[in-house]
C-alpha cells in the first residue's frame, strides 16, 4: 500500500527537553508497534524533504506524519517555516514537494498529518490545508488546538474540497483573520484524540 514514514524535530532547544525527548523516544516506539516504516529527527525543512523524496526511492509513499510545533497556517522545525508558499514554483522547498508530490499513491490514497498545534486553525490554517492537499494530490489532517498528551481540533481534507471546520474553532483570542492565542486541548474539545491514536477517523475528514 505504501510507505508510512515518520518526520519529528531533532533539533535541541533549550527548555524543552523533555518535549523533544518525547518526540525522539515516541518515534522508535511507533516504529516498534509497527505503526510505521522509519522515522526521521530532521534538522531543517531541507533535510526533512530531502529524506521523504530519498527513502526507499522509486516506493510510494501511503503515510507521512510530523511531529514539531505549529501556528495558524505554519509549521516549524526549530525557526525554520514550512508555509503555503513552498507550493509556489521558485521557492527553495519547491522541487523537493513536487518529487514527494509523484510518490503519492493515486486518487488521493495518501495522507500527510501535521501532529502540530494549531496548524489548521483560522483563516490561514483553512488556506494551508486547502492548498497543501491541492498541491500534493492527498488527503492532509491537522490540529486547530494547542495538542499534548491530548490533541484537539483534528480535521481532515481531501483534495478539492474546502474546509468545513469553523475558522473560529480553538481560538482563545484574536479573529479568525488575526489570531492570537490557541485553546489548549481538553478531552471536551472537538476531535479529541490521546497522541498513541495513529488513525484519524474518516469521518472526521470534510467531505
Amino acid at each position: 500500500m505504501g510507505l508510512r514514514l515518520l518526520v519529528f524535530d531533532g533539533t535541541p532547544k533549550k527548555g524543552e527537553r523533555l518535549l523533544r525527548a518525547a518526540w525522539s523516544t515516541g518515534a522508535p516506539l511507533y516504529r516498534a508497534l509497527g505503526r510505521v516504516d522509519a522515522h526521521h529527527g530532521a534538522t531543517s525543512w531541507a533535510d526533512a524533504l530531502a529524506w521523504l523524496t530519498q527513502f526507499r526511492r522509486g516506493e510510494p509513499i501511503s503515510e507521512i506524519q510530523y511531529w514539531g510545533h505549529g501556528k495558524w497556517g505554519t509549521v516549524f522545525i526549530a525557526n525554520d517555516v514550512f508555509t503555503a508558499r513552498a507550493l509556489e514554483a521558485g521557492h527553495t522547498h519547491f522541487e523537493a514537494l513536487a518529487a514527494l508530490r509523484a510518490r503519492m499513491l493515486p486518487g488521493g490514497q495518501s495522507l500527510m498529518w501535521f501532529r502540530t498545534c494549531e496548524t489548521f486553525g483560522a483563516r490561514a490554517g483553512h488556506a494551508f490545508a486547502s492548498r497543501l492537499a491541492n498541491f500534493l494530490g492527498a488527503r492532509v489532517a491537522g490540529h486547530t488546538h494547542v495538542i499534548g498528551a491530548l490533541q484537539s481540533g483534528l480535521h481532515g481534507l481531501h483534495p478539492g474540497e474546502t474546509p468545513r471546520w469553523s475558522d473560529a474553532e480553538g481560538l482563545a483570542a484574536g479573529s479568525p483573520d488575526a489570531p492570537v492565542s490557541a485553546k489548549g486541548s481538553s478531552p471536551d474539545a472537538p476531535h479529541t484524540i490521546h497522541f498513541m491514536n495513529n488513525v484519524v477517523p474518516e469521518a472526521w475528514f470534510s467531505s
